[in-house]
């Protein structure tokens, strides 16, 4: 009736994904506004904007020029603009930012870098992931 080794996978998901997300390499250079439903790695670097409903993630080799709009958010490499973080901002000791933050929840570990304003409250405006259409 119960069987043990009986797996199931997700099709959106690999068997072995902790943490399944998109994801912008080290070396790759994106210019532009980047929208996702899902959560996104950047090691990578994004000049431009940056909105998803899920978590972005920064990781050491990662830069963006330009603004966030996100549920969550974990920074191990260097932003250069405005941050707005629905739940929890998590700056690590390699981090960096430069501009203003708002957030509902913000750690800040030893030895980051952190240069603007910041503002803690619930964050009402909800994330809108939907494309704006420019008239041709």
């Amino acid at each position: 009736m119960f069987n043990k080794n009986k797996t199931t996978t997700n099709p959106s998901k690999g068997t072995n994904d902790v943490f399944s997300a998109n994801t912008i390499q080290n070396g790759t250079v994106i210019e532009g506004k980047v929208i996702s439903e899902g959560s996104i790695r950047i090691d990578g670097k994004l000049i431009g904007s940056i909105v998803t409903k899920a978590k972005i993630v920064i990781g050491k080799t990662g830069v963006i020029e330009g603004d966030i709009t996100c549920k969550d958010a974990s920074v191990e490499g260097k932003v250069n603009g405005t941050i707005q973080v629905q739940n929890l901002l998590d700056l690590k000791s390699t981090g960096f930012i430069r501009g203003d933050i708002n957030t509902n929840k913000l750690v800040v570990e030893p030895g980051a870098k952190f240069n603007g304003k910041c503002t803690m409250n619930d964050v009402q405006e909800s994330v809108n992931v939907s494309p704006r259409r420019r008239a041709v």
